[in-house]
């Protein structure tokens, strides 16, 4: 079984690490675009032609499913993958956890870019999700960038200056770009509640990547060992992963597959 993963980055990697736990057995493509990102400045029609071209990559190793690990390319380009890929290969988009987030109600915090905090995409789903919950919408500008480029400094930064911006008693913070991921731990210490079970952040990696098994009838086998093999492409070419990957556990772990073609 082989399962595709795209995004402009690094930010399809928590979605890989959650297919890699869900499914050991599984050979992963990641299809990324170092020569066009970041995706978020562009125009929707550009953004989805660059989204077509690393999906194309992807598809071209024939995989059961085509994850979009990434917020902005499945707002601006998800039908249009669709249209072209499916019903041969089933693409799966990537949502904001909002609606696990806000059962409970209480208060709840969005991380998101600053493009997509206030957008109308967001804002309909916390109308149609976020039922009973005071939501704060919170920008994040240079967060992703500095994640993707593994500048500590600038993470370090954007954080505190989103947690600024967070109420202090909020109860569960949805991670708006795959990006975020990566720095869980950096945002609930920036937040000060280190070890404190009662504040939940919601990703959207384990979710996209269970929603991705059931597309094409799978069934988690997470006792497995560890034998899926691993294929990256950059802009189209054959490559490996990008050393930034590295300085996180979840590319670590991917590392250690053995390449695929």
């Amino acid at each position: 079984m082989k399962i595709a993963l795209m995004d402009s980055g690094i930010g399809l990697l928590p979605a890989a690490a959650a297919v890699r736990r869900l499914r050991p057995d599984a050979d992963l493509v990641l299809s990324s675009d170092p020569d066009g990102m970041p995706w978020g400045p562009r125009t929707p029609e550009d953004l989805t032609g660059r989204a077509l071209a690393v999906a194309r990559a992807a598809a071209a190793h024939d995989p059961a499913a085509l994850i979009v690990g990434c917020n902005t390319a499945t707002v601006h380009a998800l039908p249009a993958l669709r249209a072209e890929l499916e019903p041969r290969i089933p693409v799966i988009g990537t949502v904001p956890a909002i609606k696990p987030a806000a059962v409970g109600g209480g208060k709840v915090a969005i991380w998101a870019t600053p493009a997509t905090t206030g957008s109308a995409y967001q804002r309909g789903l916390i109308r149609d999700f976020a039922h009973g919950a005071e939501v704060t919408e919170v920008p994040c500008p240079g967060l992703a960038d500095a994640v993707e480029h593994d500048d500590a400094d600038g993470v370090r930064r954007a954080v505190a200056a989103a947690a600024a911006l967070t109420p202090p008693d909020v109860r569960a913070v949805v991670l708006g770009c795959t990006h975020y991921e990566l720095v869980g731990d950096q945002i609930r210490a920036a937040l000060g509640r280190d070890g404190d079970s009662s504040l939940v952040l919601h990703g959207s990696a384990e979710a996209v990547a269970a929603q991705a098994l059931r597309r094409i009838g799978a069934q988690p086998a997470p006792a497995a060992p560890p034998t899926g093999g691993l294929a990256v492409l950059l802009s189209g070419r054959p490559g490996v992963l990008p050393a930034a990957a590295l300085s996180y556990a979840e590319g670590r772990a991917l590392e250690a597959a053995p390449a695929t073609h």
